[in-house]
């Protein structure tokens, strides 16, 4: 059973592993991974999820199932530089887990959690052809903003109150 957790060092190999499915390069979302960030070695991983867990501006939490990482979820908080363009949520599933439900299920959590914190609705970005996550985001009931000729880029607003 799939649960969301904070960032913990001791999921440093099934973390590697799902890094590995998505490839080099590739943005892993919702991991809040920074380019100074090591997550290779325990020790560079431990303080990285350690520097989450501590986070005041952002919610982390891993979408995890015994010990092997499914994915990742962010909850950027009101004020957070990145919401403009890259919105108050933001998510990835590796691909191995994908087309499961798991990205709907955790994004309804953290719109839960918004609500909690006092939030009135969330943004929530992706680019336009990612439709599987557009999808996901209709699900949660989020309505498409004015996208003001933007082809790129889908901005969706999702109630906290439903």
């Amino acid at each position: 059973m799939p649960e969301l957790i904070a960032p913990a060092g001791r999921l440093h190999a099934s973390w590697l592993e799902a890094r590995a499915e998505w490839g080099p390069g590739v943005h892993e979302d919702g991991f809040g991974l920074l380019p100074t960030d090591d997550a290779d070695s325990p020790a560079g991983f431990a303080a990285w999820a350690e520097r989450l867990a501590g986070e005041q501006r952002c919610t982390y939490r891993w979408i995890v199932d015994g010990d092997q990482v499914l994915g990742g979820i962010a909850l950027r908080h009101e004020g957070h530089e990145f919401v403009p363009w890259a919105g108050h949520i933001g998510y990835g599933i590796r691909p191995a887990a994908r087309r499961r439900g798991l990205a709907t299920w955790a994004l309804g959590c953290m719109v839960r959690e918004a609500r909690l914190r006092g939030m009135e609705r969330v943004l929530v970005v992706c680019e336009a052809e990612n439709l599987a996550s557009a999808k996901t985001i209709e699900r949660q009931g989020a309505v498409l903003e004015d996208d003001a000729g933007n082809r790129h880029v889908l901005r969706y607003w999702i109630r906290t109150d439903r």
